[in-house]
């Protein structure tokens, strides 16, 4: 699937794709790169194998924005399966144990509302986070068992969409750094039983939605002219941050990182998306300081036309 580097060429934007199941994200992420003939490309968030749904990915100078994507809220619609826990949480591990399912639909929702908010968890044995510089899902291979420490996160929402008194799908909203599978078995956990992830679908990143997502078999049957029409421009990664627009002179000097005067009514919002007013061309992100001066913080490399 690889192409020569030096065939590769340099095209920014955000692609959004709907990750089928039982391929890593980064396989998705080479074989939308592969498909652009895109030299650089990166994700915003790793999904399991067995996950599928909304994986923004960023390419050329979209890179440099990634970050605020890693950072957002995810959403996400769990199938959660009542009555047996695995070893992995998932489908894909053993039975470690079985018990009988004593709650209804009402005690369910009771439990799921003591989990909305701030809570602590502990990561599981099958996540990428390391340990001495080692995955800790290899040490669970191996069967052995390391120390993790409670981490906060925020779930910003809980709704039970189906339970058919085995089965509940739930419509997750949370921040970065939940792990969906964790949450299950702590609810069952609360519940007096057991519970493992049948399906994971991301439906939400930041304030993307999966319906805008395109599948990759999609991305493949359109000519290369379709596949880039496809790209969102880098801005819209940082749509949260209120917009500045600088004169030519201020650009010449903004593109080359230095600081330059503000000018406008300030709302007390430390960052800006800066814009050149003559072409209206995304030029980075910079941030408000005390100077009254902006100073640049994350630049494009943008044409020298443009000032």
């Amino acid at each position: 699937m690889s192409k020569p580097r030096s065939n590769r060429r340099q095209i920014d934007g955000v692609l959004l794709i709907d990750k089928p199941y039982d391929i890593s994200s980064n396989n998705a992420l080479q074989k939308a790169r592969w498909l652009l003939n895109a030299a650089k490309a990166g994700h915003t968030g790793v999904l399991d194998p067995l996950a599928t749904g909304l994986l923004p990915m960023c390419l050329g100078e979209a890179t440099k924005f990634s970050s605020y994507l890693l950072d957002a809220d995810k959403g996400y619609r769990a199938t959660v399966r009542f009555g047996a826990a695995t070893s992995t949480g998932d489908i894909e591990g053993e039975v470690v144990r079985e018990c009988p399912i004593a709650f209804d639909e009402a005690r369910l929702l009771q439990v799921m509302q003591q989990f909305v908010g701030e809570i602590s968890q502990v990561p599981p044995m099958y996540s990428a986070l390391k340990h001495q510089g080692k995955p800790l899902y290899e040490y669970a291979r191996e069967g052995i068992e390391i120390a993790r420490e409670p981490r906060n996160i925020t779930i910003h929402a809980l709704q039970l969409v189906s339970f058919d008194g085995v089965e509940a799908v739930i419509d997750v909203l949370c921040s970065k750094g939940t792990y969906i599978r964790t949450l299950a078995e702590d609810i069952a956990i609360a519940l007096d039983c057991a519970a493992h992830l049948t399906g994971l679908r991301r439906t939400t990143t930041g304030g993307f939605q999966l319906s805008e997502a395109h599948t990759l078999a999609d991305v493949e049957a359109l000519d290369m002219a379709g596949r880039e029409a496809l790209l969102l421009p880098v801005d819209v990664l940082v749509q949260h941050f209120p917009a500045h627009t600088l004169d030519a002179a201020s650009v010449a000097r903004f593109i080359h990182g230095q600081a330059v005067r503000f000018v406008g009514e300030c709302a007390r919002m430390t960052r800006f998306r800066v814009y050149s007013d003559v072409d209206a061309e995304f030029l980075g992100l910079a941030e408000l300081r005390d100077d009254d001066m902006l100073h640049p913080i994350r630049l494009l490399a943008v044409k020298q036309t443009a000032c």
